[in-house]
C-alpha cells in the first residue's frame, strides 16, 4: 500500500500465529509474505515506513511485544503496528454496529455497538474456546470414529476417510499423533467431514450441526454483551471453514437466523489485512 493508501500487491504465505507455531516462525512467514508482495510491486524493503500485522495469537501484551520486536529487527526503519485478526477483521466490516464470526483453524466473535464499545466472545485458544473450529470439528470426528469402531467393530465410513486422509491405520498411532501434533491431525479433518456431510453422512451432518450452534453461540452472545440482540447489525462470516460445504453453511445460517434474527448478513469492505496496513499509516479506516 502506498502513501495513498492504493493497494499495491496482494500476497500469500502461510500461518503467521506466534502462540501456534512460535514467533520465529511467525516472523517467517511475514518476511516471506511481505518480500513477495515487494518484489511483486517492484519496491526494496528501505522503502517500507510502516506496517500493520492483523495476527492471530497476539492478545497478549508480552506476544505482541515479542512480535512487535521481531519485526522491528527484520524492517529497520519502520514503525510496526500489531493488532489481533479480531480487531483487524472487525476494522474491515462496514461501519456502524457489526459483528464478526471467525471460523476458522480456531474460532471467535467479534463486535462494536452504535456506542463502538467492542467485546469478542472465543479466540482463546484450542484449550479453552474454539467450538466450532476446524480444529474442534476434527477432534470431535476422530472421537465419534474411535468410538464406533469400538461399539461396531469395524470402521464407519467417515472413520475409514480419516483414516485414509492421515495415511495411518490404526487408531492408536492416530492418539499419538493427536496428542503430540494436535494441530497437524485436527484440523485437515475438517474438508473430510465437509464432503462426508454434503454427501449425506448421518455422523458427519450431526457434527457440523452442533459446530454451527457453536458458532452461533458465539454471536449471540456478543450481542448480548453489546445490546445487539434484537437490533439490526452487519454480521460478517469469514475463515477457512466458510463456503467449503453446502450442509456447513446453511446450518450456520439457520442457526444465526433463530438467535439474531436481526443481523443483516454481509461482507467485509475491505479485507482485513488493508484495514491493518491503513491502521499502521494512522488512516481512516471507517
Amino acid at each position: 500500500m502506498n502513501s495513498a493508501d492504493q493497494v499495491l500487491a496482494r500476497t500469500y504465505a502461510g500461518p503467521s500465529n506466534p502462540s501456534r507455531i512460535g514467533v520465529e516462525s511467525a516472523v517467517r512467514a511475514i518476511e516471506e509474505c511481505a518480500d513477495l508482495a515487494l518484489h511483486e510491486a517492484g519496491l526494496e524493503r528501505i522503502v517500507i515506513t510502516a506496517i500493520g500485522a492483523g495476527l492471530a495469537g497476539t492478545a497478549r501484551p508480552d506476544m505482541k511485544e515479542r512480535m512487535s520486536g521481531a519485526l522491528r529487527k527484520c524492517f529497520p526503519g519502520a514503525t510496526v503496528t500489531i493488532v489481533t485478526d479480531l480487531e483487524a477483521a472487525l476494522a474491515a466490516a462496514d461501519e456502524g454496529p457489526a459483528i464478526v464470526l471467525v471460523a476458522g483453524t480456531g474460532s471467535a466473535a467479534v463486535g462494536r455497538n452504535a456506542q463502538n464499545q467492542m467485546c469478542r466472545a472465543g479466540g482463546y485458544g484450542r484449550g479453552i474456546s474454539d467450538q466450532g473450529s476446524a480444529f474442534d470439528i476434527g477432534r470431535r470426528a476422530v472421537a465419534a470414529a474411535v468410538q464406533e469402531r469400538a461399539r461396531e467393530g469395524s470402521d464407519s465410513p467417515l472413520g475409514g476417510q480419516i483414516l485414509a486422509q492421515l495415511h495411518c491405520e490404526e487408531w492408536q498411532v492416530v492418539q499419538h499423533r493427536a496428542q503430540t501434533m494436535p494441530d497437524e491431525i485436527f484440523p485437515p479433518l475438517f474438508p473430510v467431514v465437509a464432503a462426508a456431510a454434503d454427501a449425506g453422512d448421518v455422523t458427519a451432518c450431526e457434527l457440523l450441526r452442533n459446530a454451527a450452534n457453536d458458532l452461533a453461540s458465539l454471536v449471540a452472545e456478543v450481542a448480548d454483551s453489546l445490546d445487539l440482540r434484537g437490533k439490526e447489525f452487519a454480521l460478517v462470516k469469514i475463515g477457512g471453514t466458510i463456503g467449503r460445504s453446502r450442509f456447513f453453511d446453511a446450518q450456520i445460517d439457520s442457526a444465526l437466523k433463530e438467535l439474531v434474527p436481526q443481523a443483516q448478513m454481509g461482507k467485509l469492505r475491505i479485507s482485513p489485512a488493508e484495514a491493518a496496513a491503513l491502521g499502521a499509516r494512522g488512516s481512516d479506516v471507517s
